[in-house]
């Protein structure tokens, strides 16, 4: 593998990852008894995503074997910087969607669920985990693993764009409904992480403190409904089914975060 075409390794991945997570899935969705045609609720796709993003760095570390490359090639550099730069991405996430909600309660397009807050001590924990899970599997995987390998046949910003497109597109694999109106939003936050790990030097540390910062809030929000919208504004404002990327303040938030990490890598 070490001289084959970037398609041919990028298929390959993919297909190993889903080839090794599939009888996996089938065991949970007899275990569940669920069917195809009805959507999963939450806590019965958390052991569906746990397991398919721990299968991850096991099979990306079978194609770094075969490649002779490192995890380090694909941004992956384990030290003290790491751990600096997740934790500047994770409280620029958390200052980024914070600052979006603010605005939205003040312009009256939602409100917030005091009574709910009774709900976080339990479950902000393991969202935090499973944030941390989801964020660093998907840096490693669309802007380490896809980007790196896109980057021998492209400049940057291309493979930046195809890597954001499949990062997008395959997000329809859980949710088509509530998923189509997100792929712009999704898009461009491919595109926004990309523009993270350039200014971290290649290091996907602030790009996967970004993103986990991003699904811990946003899962948190959901999981204690802390937040109630008012129907003051169309949901294209405020986001298609209650989802911040599918809406205007979403994407205005994505955009205002890459624009604070450009004016960082430019210092």
């Amino acid at each position: 593998m070490e001289n084959a075409s970037v398609p041919v390794v990028l298929m390959a991945f993919f297909i190993s990852w889903i080839g090794c997570w599939f009888p996996l899935a089938v065991i949970s969705a007899v275990a569940i008894h669920w069917k195809p045609t009805k959507p999963l609720p939450p806590e019965q796709k958390l052991p569906l995503i746990v397991t398919l993003y721990l299968l991850a760095p096991l099979v990306l570390w079978g194609v770094i074997f075969l490649s002779k490359r490192s995890f380090a090639d694909y941004g992956l550099i384990v030290n003290i910087s790491l751990l600096s730069s997740l934790g500047l991405g994770f409280g620029l996430g958390l200052l980024s969607l914070g600052m979006t909600f603010t605005v939205q309660l003040w312009l009256g397009w939602c409100e917030f669920e005091k009574s709910h807050l009774k709900l976080l001590p339990s479950i902000l924990p393991p969202i935090f985990l499973v944030a941390l899970l989801v964020g660093g599997t998907e840096e490693l995987v669309f802007r380490g693993f896809v980007l790196t390998e896109l980057e021998r046949d492209y400049p940057i910003w291309v493979a930046a764009a195809i890597s954001s497109f499949i990062f997008a597109v395959l997000h329809l694999v859980w949710e088509q409904q509530e998923t189509l109106p997100q792929l712009p939003g999704l898009w461009l936050m491919g595109m926004m992480l990309v523009m993270a790990r350039v200014a971290d030097k290649g290091s996907l540390g602030i790009a996967w403190g970004l993103h986990a910062a991003l699904v811990w809030a946003i899962a948190t929000i959901d999981t204690a409904q802390l937040i109630t919208y008012t129907g003051k504004v169309s949901e294209w404002f405020t986001g298609k089914y209650k989802k911040p990327l599918a809406g205007m303040a979403g994407v205005v938030c994505v955009l205002v975060t890459g624009l604070i990490i450009w004016l960082i890598s430019i210092e």
